[in-house]
């Protein structure tokens, strides 16, 4: 069913990324005392530098990976 939208949003609302998260939050700590980019080292063989696709950042995979482990998720969705 088609239906128009009635009310369309008349206001912006702008949120600092800094804002949400606390200053002594874990994840702080984290980012602030481990430099992740010895993971690069560790990769750098495995990926083809001049062909495929552009690969998605190691160090994100490796992040998202740690906080599955420090929050529980189980599902890598």
């Amino acid at each position: 069913m088609l239906t128009k939208a009635k009310d369309k949003q008349t206001s912006y609302e702008f949120v600092m990324l800094e804002e949400l998260v606390k200053e002594d939050h874990l994840l702080r700590k984290i980012d602030k005392y481990i430099d992740f980019s010895f993971i690069y080292d560790e990769v750098e063989e495995l990926y083809c530098h001049d062909n495929g696709r552009p690969s998605v950042d190691p160090v994100v995979l490796f992040k998202m990976t740690l906080l599955q482990y420090l929050y529980g998720i189980r599902s890598e969705r």
